[in-house]
């Protein structure tokens, strides 16, 4: 009988792992279109814009990156 190429006669069996439960930030969910970007430094707000995250932007007052809004009023 030809071998399945994994060695010593193991077969496809399904893993032991935790499939599905690593879900990433925010429970695996974004927050959605709208809301702000904030500066966490100076606090310097603007308009979410979709398909760009907020730690992609600088902040237009002092060059910091901007976090999302959600995000900084969920740490204080």
């Amino acid at each position: 009988m030809p071998g399945n190429g994994m060695g010593n006669g193991m077969g496809r069996g399904q893993g032991i792992g935790r499939s599905g439960s690593g879900r990433g930030r925010n429970g695996g969910g974004g927050f959605g279109s709208g809301g702000y970007c904030v500066c966490a430094k100076c606090g310097a707000k603007v308009p979410h814009a979709r398909g760009t995250k907020c730690t992609e932007i600088k902040c237009p007052e002092c060059g910091h990156t901007m976090v999302r809004e959600e995000l900084l009023n969920s740490r204080r």
